[in-house]
């Protein structure tokens, strides 16, 4: 049972087979892995992991060292695996102090996005890589600290007001594979329960089969950039504001 658990932990953010009888989030989750792995392979020297969380991609880049960052509450103390914690203001690290940051899922969550950004700009080096995710169609989550969705083009614009260049830009799951996780995401909602085996029995049997017919008839249907799941953004520190 308890390799089992883990097993299941494990597809929550690297799903593959398991995941897509255990995660109801499973399009969601393997866009994002994909990303995270092909665009993290840019990134390289001290990384700085902003909101870190699990730190669940630590183990896919390759770079010399890796520093969580979380927000300072009882929650993220218990459950996070930050290195470091902040007021949610300004990082307490030294200007041009690294050479890489992700920012993933969470701006969104960031209720002053231009003093964010300021503070990224300013402790990553000139011509440091910013690699960052930012859902566009998704429902509202971690109420109420859930402030915005951003287009691909309101993205770019403020990340090139704060010094960056975009270096590539990818939007995730943008087919038919969106509408499937929608309705996944409904159903999970409407159907949650704090027994987590129990949850986990109804995750198997009501969304894994929208899940499993989502991935054959993606295929058929043509991809669309205007309806997707996240922006995912590679940038390049240009200048420091």
């Amino acid at each position: 049972m308890g390799f089992l658990a883990s097993r299941i932990r494990k597809e929550q953010f690297n799903p593959h087979v398991i995941g897509i009888f255990t995660n109801p989030f499973y399009f969601s989750r393997r866009g994002l892995f994909l990303a995270m792995t092909t665009l993290g392979k840019e990134l390289q020297g001290k990384l700085l992991d902003v909101g870190c969380g699990t730190k669940p991609y630590e183990q896919y880049l390759s770079v010399t060292q890796y520093v969580g960052l979380e927000i300072d509450t009882e929650r993220s103390r218990t459950t996070s695996k930050a290195d470091v914690f902040y007021d949610g203001n300004k990082f307490p690290f030294g200007r041009d102090e690294f050479d890489s940051l992700i920012a993933n899922e969470v701006f969104e969550h960031v209720f002053n996005p231009e003093e964010f950004l300021t503070e990224v700009n300013r402790v990553l080096k000139l011509g440091g890589k910013l690699l960052v995710t930012v859902p566009f169609v998704w429902d509202e989550h971690e109420q109420p600290h859930d402030y915005a969705r951003y287009t691909s083009f309101g993205l770019q614009h403020i990340l090139e007001q704060h010094g960056f260049e975009i270096v590539k830009h990818q939007k995730s799951v943008n087919d038919i594979r969106v509408l499937f996780q929608l309705f996944n995401e409904y159903i999970y909602k409407k159907t949650y329960v704090h027994n987590v085996i129990l949850r986990q029995f109804l995750n198997t049997l009501f969304i894994s089969p929208f899940t499993l017919l989502g991935l054959f008839i993606y295929w058929i249907f043509p991809s669309n950039d205007d309806l997707y799941l996240d922006n995912i953004v590679l940038a390049r520190k240009v200048k420091n504001v």
